[in-house]
């Protein structure tokens, strides 16, 4: 894992690579994108590389990686570059991650390499300091399943130094790159978060998941509950939410109030972005329930205290109209009725 292109993660994960060899594992390369970089491909040397499956698409011919022929092939450890890639039309899998669940699950090691920019819960904090919305993203509960997260690290100095020298991408390209998403600031912010990515990694496998305190007591168990409607901001809430229960090593639900009879209004845009939000939700490994209820803090109250959760995490409610401006909101309401546990009303940051 880096923090941008360039850091060395391909160089790294072939070394190691090469290592695994020296001892006589049986290792294959199953996708691997040079970038014209030849101190990485100078370390593939002695590799057998499994041919790359082509796809017509839109007039063109596209390259991805053929996993039929990997299982096929059936190495002890396949080498697949770029984890975060979405594979073109017409491949068996969307993803290049559920390519390398394929080959985990027919007992094949995989070593591979990815940005930290491309965890799903990063995504808006992403977008809020670099300006850019990262689109090939992975849920983090992949990259949690792996046994080791190396990080690879450079400083963003040394960094932009080699883009300088052509060593990343072609001088038009790398100039490009150096006025836009690889200035000296957004370099120094990512390259933060992926090492308070690693640390939390680490940090989570030296200590056991809710041992108890010194005082002899069980660690409190924390339960995260996000509040969900058909507002774009529901898929900010997700991450957010998400992010802090995996922190914690707690759990995470998500929850819907709908109209009672909604069901027999027929299909809405409302209803369709509620479904999108939790089918993603799901994709998060997040518990997800809706239930029908008129008074719906309340509903969120009553569904918190029976699921014994300890933080709600909402948006910020729509102003009421003037006539109504002395009623509560609904986030108001749930702080009132709520008040044995912790509110995080989450803002709606644009840039």
């Amino acid at each position: 894992m880096g923090y941008a292109a360039g850091v060395g993660k391909t160089y790294r994960m072939l070394e190691e690579a090469q290592e695994l060899r020296q001892k006589g594992v049986d290792i294959v390369i199953g996708y691997f994108e040079p970038h014209g970089r030849q101190e990485t491909i100078a370390k593939t040397q002695g590799f057998e590389s499994v041919p790359r499956r082509v796809i017509p698409y839109a007039g063109s011919r596209f390259e991805e990686m053929d996993t039929d022929a990997v299982l096929r092939r059936r190495p002890a450890v396949a080498l697949v570059d770029e984890f975060a890639h979405t594979n073109v039309p017409g491949s068996e899998r969307l993803k290049r991650w559920q390519d390398v669940h394929a080959l985990l699950e027919a007992g094949i090691d995989v070593l591979t390499t990815m940005n930290v920019q491309h965890l799903e819960s990063l995504n808006d904090e992403v977008w809020h300091v670099t300006g850019i919305r990262v689109r090939e993203t992975i849920p983090d509960w992949v990259v949690d399943e792996a046994d080791e997260v190396v990080l690879v690290d450079l400083t963003p100095r040394a960094l932009r130094n080699r883009l300088e020298r052509g060593a990343i991408y072609a001088q038009d390209k790398a100039q490009r790159a150096m006025e836009n998403f690889f200035t000296e600031t957004n370099l120094a912010a990512l390259r933060e978060m992926a090492m308070r990515h690693t640390a939390h990694e680490v940090e989570e496998r030296l200590h056991t998941p809710h041992a108890p305190d010194s005082g002899g007591a069980p660690a409190r168990h924390e339960r995260l509950l996000v509040c969900l409607t058909g507002r774009p901001a529901s898929a900010i809430l997700i991450r957010r939410g998400k992010r802090v229960a995996d922190y914690l090593q707690g759990d995470c639900l998500a929850i819907h109030v709908a109209p009672p009879n909604s069901g027999d209004s027929g299909p809405s845009l409302v209803l369709a972005a509620v479904e999108r939000h939790m089918n993603f939700a799901r994709n998060l490994r997040i518990q997800t329930h809706i239930v029908e209820a008129a008074d719906v803090p309340r509903a969120i109250t009553e569904f918190a205290r029976a699921q014994r959760i300890t933080q709600i995490f909402m948006g910020r409610s729509q102003p009421p109209p003037w006539w109504q401006r002395f009623r509560y909101t609904i986030v108001q309401q749930v702080v009132r009725q709520a008040s044995d546990m912790q509110i995080t009303i989450v803002a709606d940051r644009r840039r």
